[in-house]
């Protein structure tokens, strides 16, 4: 397995809006494997193939605190939604900014596993926020998008100063 390199916010390569998988064969499962070490790694609890500059449909999660329940959706749909539900989120390509954002409280989500072969999962909670934010990778969307441009610009303008004092 390897550690990939995840994008950064406002990287334009995070707007890609992600295709289908043809197949699920070897390669796309060693790349779920490094996407799960990946995450892992970073600390995260979600992680889409757009964040490491694979433009497929896939993500990874695992939202429990013993990091023994990952989950891999190849091609996912919300098929379902219901109720509205506020949370802060984070995310690995904005690092150190969390922001509330506006979800569906429960989904239902269609998806093929690992072995190309179709589920469908009910989620609610954190569960359902990851899922929900990680698809929204997949369509090109990066969670900040959802907030005023005020604050968009503010948070840019934070990220710009970070890696400057980085180098």
């Amino acid at each position: 397995m390897a550690l990939l390199k995840i994008l950064h916010y406002p990287d334009p390569r995070l707007h890609i809006v992600a295709k289908p998988v043809d197949k699920v064969d070897d390669h796309i499962r060693k790349l779920a494997a490094d996407m799960a070490e990946t995450m892992y790694a970073a600390p995260g609890i979600g992680l889409a193939a757009t964040q490491v500059d694979r433009h497929i449909q896939m993500l990874v999660t695992d939202v429990s605190d013993t990091h023994d329940q990952l989950m891999t959706f190849i091609n996912p749909q919300i098929v379902e939604s219901n109720g509205e539900a506020v949370h802060e989120e984070g995310c690995l390509s904005v690092p150190g900014i969390y922001e509330e954002v506006t979800r569906a409280e429960r989904i239902k989500v269609r998806a093929l596993n690992l072995e190309g072969e179709p589920f469908e999962l009910e989620a609610n909670g954190l569960l359902a926020v990851c899922i929900q934010h990680e698809i929204d990778h997949l369509k090109g969307k990066v969670f900040v998008e959802y907030l005023s441009r005020l604050k968009q610009d503010r948070i840019k303008q934070k990220l710009k100063k970070h890696s400057r004092e980085a180098m």
